[in-house]
Order: structure tokens, then C-alpha cells, then sequence
């Protein structure tokens, strides 16, 4: 029998995602799935809202309603996600999902091998530094689903290569890595429109975020109040909301509004918020902070893209982006003091704020969302070709023939 050519060249992709289109964290899916389709892979978003098709920033998706019940609300979006895709399944090359759709599609391996290939994606794990009872039950499961995609996946892809050996998918099973990313044009206008401090003018400092205690941005708070006193001029601005607000306003409100708690903005407004500022305050998990290590930090891309030099902790999901870029300003611990010696360095670099925002701005270009769904679309079709994976002259789904 003669060898048939696997039909890689226009990859039909089912893509399920946990998400409601509408919020900041989409962006990963929505973004994405716009790179894939102008690199020629055919998608089917598929998210939760109201039914039908929609558009999200110019994105179609297909929209599949979940009730706001937990727990049961997952168990009719995932019924109604099955009827649209069984009388589908050869429609589709691949099947991507993640922890929370597992054991509902984990199981179409049992139509056997003419189907798409389920291949599970880790972009996040539970914080087991949490004690609580409802975390530790989240955790459990969680174990249970990397097991069952161990066993019964076709493929695993993940979002660094920390996350994947964090969760122990086996070599032999992890078709590949992709990373967040950034929409890199929207946000080089903030560079065009920054203006760098003069000399006396203060250096302005953003996060833009939630306020949780393990983003540390009350010693930061602490540490601006004192560097403020001590002569240096600094101002931060904290866009957000979160458990920690209240605390924040009044350490804002001790400091001669030097640290000032802002509302939250919208995705959109974000480049303008970024143009007013010189210095970007990512996430401050302390360094040997392990989930942190395995993520992939969108908002330190944002602020390279914007064109501005940043504040960091040295956690490894930071050191692993910048390398020996010199844009960086490195705390290795998250505690007043630290951060207190940090803001003295920015203060020290000043006049070479406007050229370290070139670097960041220079080396964004690997992290942009056509960058890493290029990098997911290499992951699948390797994948596939690892299957021997091809399509029937018919344009079913099957394997290869000899």
C-alpha cells in the first residue's frame, strides 16, 4: 500500500478554553487563536457565554452557556460541548483543552483511532501553598487529572518548561512549549508617548494587577514612602483591586502621595497608562517561589513591549525572559529593606532609564502572540507526525497506511 502525506498543511484545530471571552485572562486564547488563523491553521474557539457565534476583538468564537451554578454549571457547559462535537469529531485534527475539560474529553479515546488527537495544555497549577480545605481538594484533583492525561492523552503541551516537569508530563508525551504573550503593537505607542524624567522630575513606577499579599506590594508601598523621604523622588501608581486595597490606601495615605491606589482599567486603557510611566512593577513573588518559577509573567511582556525597564524579584519566570538583558532592576528578596536598596539603584540609573526602555522594547519580539502560537502550531504538527497522523483522500480522520 502506498504511504499517504499527513495533511498538516491547513491543521484543523478544536480549541476549549476555561474562559469567559470577556475577561483580561482571554486574552491568552482569543489573541492566540487570531495568530493561528493568520498562520493558516483552522480554529474553532470554543468559550463559555452566551450561545452561538461571537466576536471578541475582532475573534469569532462559539460560544457555549454555562449557568452560574459551581460545579454543575461545568457539568452542563461540558454536556453541551459534547453535542456540538460528536457529530463533528472528523471535522477536527486535534482536540486541545485543559485540566477542567479532561475527563469529559479523555474519554472519546475509546472511538479509537480515526478521531482527533486529545492533547491537554498546563498553563497554571493550584497554589499549594494554601492550606485551606477547598484548595486542598482542588489540589487532589488536579492529581488525578495529570495522572488520567498521563495515561489516556495523546499529547501534553504547557506553558514553560518548568510547568511541564512541575507536573511530570512524560517526556515521550509533550508535544512541545508555548508561553504567553503580548500583543506587541498595541503597546509600542506607550514608548512613542512616554516622556523620561527631567532632572528633578520624580521617576513614576506602575503595577498594574491584582492586589494579593503574595504579589508583595505592601513592603513595595513601604519601601517608595521611605526612599521618598530619604530625597529620591519616586511616585507608584497601583492599578488594581483586590484583598490587600485596603491596606495599600493606608500606606498610601501615611507617604505624601508618593504610592497612589488606583482604580482598576480596562484591558484597552492599558498602553496609556503605561505611557505615563517610566518604570514597570511586575508580580514580587519571593525568588524560590515554585509556582511562580513555572509560570509565563504576560505583565512583564507588557511593560518590555511599552517600552519601559522594570522592577522585579529575580524569580526564575523572570531571570528565564530577561537573561543578560541589563533592563532589568533585580530584588532578590521581596522585604522592605531589599526594595528599599532596588529604588536606589533606579534613582542611581535615572539618565539611563530611556535607553534600557529600547532594550526591553528590542528584545519583546520573542514573546509576542504570533511568536508563540507559531510555537504552538510547531507543537502540534510535531505531534501529529510523531502519530503518524493523516487524512483520508476523503478528508476523514485515520491513521497513516502503508
Amino acid at each position: 500500500m502506498t504511504k499517504e502525506t499527513p495533511a498538516v498543511d491547513r491543521l484543523r484545530l478544536l480549541w476549549v478554553s476555561p474562559v469567559t471571552p470577556d475577561k483580561l485572562d482571554s486574552a491568552t486564547w482569543v489573541d492566540t487563536t487570531r495568530e493561528l488563523r493568520r498562520q493558516g491553521v483552522d480554529v474553532t474557539l470554543i468559550t463559555i457565554g452566551p450561545a452561538g457565534k461571537h466576536s471578541y476583538r475582532g475573534v469569532e468564537v462559539l460560544n457555549i452557556p454555562r449557568p452560574a451554578v459551581y460545579l454543575f454549571g461545568q457539568v452542563l457547559f461540558h454536556l453541551g460541548l459534547l453535542r456540538f462535537l460528536l457529530p463533528r469529531l472528523r471535522d477536527y485534527d486535534v482536540i486541545l483543552f485543559h485540566q477542567l475539560s479532561a475527563v469529559w474529553l479523555l474519554p472519546l479515546r475509546l472511538l479509537g483511532r480515526r478521531r482527533p488527537r486529545l492533547v491537554m495544555d498546563t498553563r497554571d497549577m493550584v497554589d499549594f501553598t494554601t492550606t485551606s480545605l477547598k484548595v486542598r481538594l482542588r489540589t487532589a484533583w488536579f492529581d488525578v487529572i495529570t495522572r488520567l492525561a498521563a495515561r489516556f492523552a495523546d499529547g501534553q503541551t504547557a506553558i514553560t518548561p518548568r510547568m511541564a516537569e512541575l507536573v511530570q508530563i512524560p517526556t515521550k508525551q509533550l508535544w512541545g512549549i508555548w508561553p504567553s504573550g503580548v500583543e506587541a503593537e498595541r503597546f509600542a505607542a506607550a514608548a512613542g508617548a512616554r516622556h523620561w524624567p527631567f532632572q528633578d522630575e520624580p521617576i513614576r513606577l506602575v503595577y498594574v494587577g491584582v492586589f494579593l499579599a503574595k504579589r508583595n506590594l505592601l513592603p513595595l508601598s513601604r519601601a517608595v514612602n521611605r526612599a521618598v523621604n530619604e530625597g529620591q523622588a519616586f511616585v507608584l501608581s497601583l492599578y488594581g483591586d483586590g484583598p490587600l486595597k485596603e491596606e495599600l490606601e493606608l500606606v498610601a495615605a501615611t507617604g505624601n502621595r508618593a504610592v497612589r491606589v488606583e482604580r482598576p482599567v480596562p484591558h484597552e486603557e492599558v498602553p496609556h497608562i503605561l505611557a505615563r510611566a517610566h518604570v514597570g512593577v511586575t508580580s514580587l513573588p519571593e525568588v524560590d517561589d515554585v509556582k511562580y518559577e513555572a509560570s509565563s509573567p504576560i505583565k512583564l511582556f507588557e511593560y518590555m513591549a511599552a517600552g519601559m525597564p522594570v522592577l522585579a524579584t529575580s524569580n526564575k519566570c523572570h531571570t528565564d525572559v530577561v537573561g543578560d538583558g541589563r533592563y532589568a532592576f533585580w530584588a532578590d528578596g521581596v522585604d522592605e529593606e531589599t526594595l528599599v536598596n532596588v529604588l536606589h539603584h533606579i534613582w542611581k540609573s535615572r539618565t539611563e532609564l530611556a535607553q534600557l526602555g529600547r532594550e526591553a522594547q528590542d528584545d519583546v519580539h520573542g514573546w509576542t502572540y504570533a511568536a508563540n502560537a507559531a510555537k504552538l502550531k510547531a507543537a502540534l504538527v510535531y505531534g501529529l507526525s510523531r502519530h503518524n497522523y493523516a487524512r483520508t483522500a476523503a478528508g476523514q480522520i485515520g491513521v497513516e497506511s502503508r
